[in-house]
């Protein structure tokens, strides 16, 4: 298995057999997480991301068959590219069941050396991302639908690693997260976003070094870096009819590091 994926046991439900879901950042780091626990859960899952894996790769990876998976490329800050790709999978699958968005940059910039454009480009692709493919997904979710946003940490608080463009998306997506919950629950929909903080990802390890991460993993209550697929497993429940009164959370993974 990659590493920060669990690999499929006897014991995993199949609860969402001939579900369509959408993540987006899917193809690498806790997106990827996202995608491989929901295939093998059953869900036909289509990957959005700038550079997607090959079709073959991508079912490879996720354990499952070929046809049970759907590599698109798409820049989710680009709302022709986002309502293409939603209309192409409608056009083969006529049905949407879950959105997890998990596209996201943290660039460590400090605050007197963001740029205007940098600024912009992480709010876009952090929230403005997030806002077009909820769009786009709602129409879709006749009945039920679970949406799943990511923030962080950072959302909560600020990002001790990322800049502050970054704590400002995150904070947004939140806002963002509890208002659709407040409008879409009468529709069936639930709306929620997981608040994960150090995790094993290429991003994390972009940007703390070896001996910063480790010292500060070791002041957590529970002292160890976190694994994308805990964070995956969070995604799969609230996707799942177990989360169905679950909705405008915000939930931690952080192994208790607010509280520290």
């Amino acid at each position: 298995m990659i590493a920060g994926l669990r690999a499929p046991t006897s014991a995993d439900p199949v609860e969402f057999d001939g579900q369509v879901a959408i993540v987006t950042g899917g193809a690498s780091g806790m997106g990827l997480a996202a995608a491989h626990a929901l295939a093998r859960r059953g869900a036909i899952v289509a990957v959005f991301d700038l550079a997607p894996p090959e079709l073959g790769e991508l079912a490879a990876t996720l354990s499952v068959s070929i046809d049970r998976v759907r590599s698109v490329a798409v820049d989710v800050t680009d709302s022709d590219q986002v309502r293409a790709a939603f209309d192409t999978l409608l056009r083969q699958h006529s049905r949407l069941d879950i959105l997890v968005n998990a596209a996201g940059i943290a660039p460590p910039t400090e605050f007197a050396d963001i740029t205007e454009d940098e600024w912009h480009r992480v709010l876009a692709v952090n929230v403005h991302g997030t806002f077009l493919c909820c769009k786009q997904a709602l129409p879709a979710m006749r009945g039920r639908g679970r949406i799943v946003n990511f923030s962080s940490t950072a959302g909560k608080t600020i990002s001790t690693a990322a800049g502050a463009h970054y704590t400002t998306a995150k904070h947004a997506v939140l806002g963002l997260t509890r208002h659709l919950a407040k409008t879409c629950g009468p529709d069936g929909i639930t709306v929620n976003a997981v608040c994960p903080g150090l995790i094993d990802t290429p991003m994390a390890r972009t940007l703390l070094p070896e001996g910063e991460l480790a010292r500060a993993v070791a002041a957590f209550p529970v002292p160890r870096i976190g694994q994308p697929w805990e964070v995956a497993e969070l995604v799969a429940f609230l996707a799942s009819e177990r989360a169905a009164y679950i909705t405008g959370a915000a939930i931690d993974i952080n192994g208790g590091d607010l509280i520290v």
